[in-house]
């Protein structure tokens, strides 16, 4: 079904506006947030996204970093579910990679505001929805 992974969801992931991102609460249940696209992104296994350091997720994956992420294609009923890990990360080097102009209506204190961090997700697995029909897939 997919002959060019790879390019057909790094595609689909590129042109959304929206991204769904899931963690696991204390109690072992999914919890799904959207959130802005990813700012950066690494073939379809590495992700860079921003938040704030006092939110509900990041404290989620710091007790249990299993993920998901999902885009939808709305206008195609398409859509991708990517599971893997996140890393909770607040070094100064990555904060800037994926800081951009604007971000300060998020973290007032700049690119070195104590509140952001970036949560890095790596996949290990994915399925595709297109056309009525599903596909899984490792990511290596």
């Amino acid at each position: 079904m997919l002959r060019d992974k790879e390019k057909t969801i790094g595609n689909l992931i590129d042109n959304q506006r929206v991204s769904f991102i899931s963690s696991v609460d204390e109690d072992g249940f999914p919890n799904t947030k959207a959130m802005l696209p990813p700012r950066k992104r690494e073939g379809i296994r590495t992700f860079y996204f921003s938040t704030n350091v006092s939110s509900m997720r990041v404290l989620q994956y710091r007790s249990n970093p299993k993920a998901c992420i999902y885009f939808c294609d709305k206008r195609f009923f398409r859509g991708v579910m990517l599971i893997g890990m996140v890393e909770v990360l607040e070094d100064a080097a990555i904060k800037e990679m994926i800081w951009q102009e604007g971000d300060t209506q998020y973290y007032s204190k700049g690119v070195t505001d104590p509140d952001y961090c970036v949560l890095k997700f790596t996949a290990s697995a994915g399925r595709f929805y297109s056309n009525f029909k599903s596909e899984s897939f490792p990511i290596e």
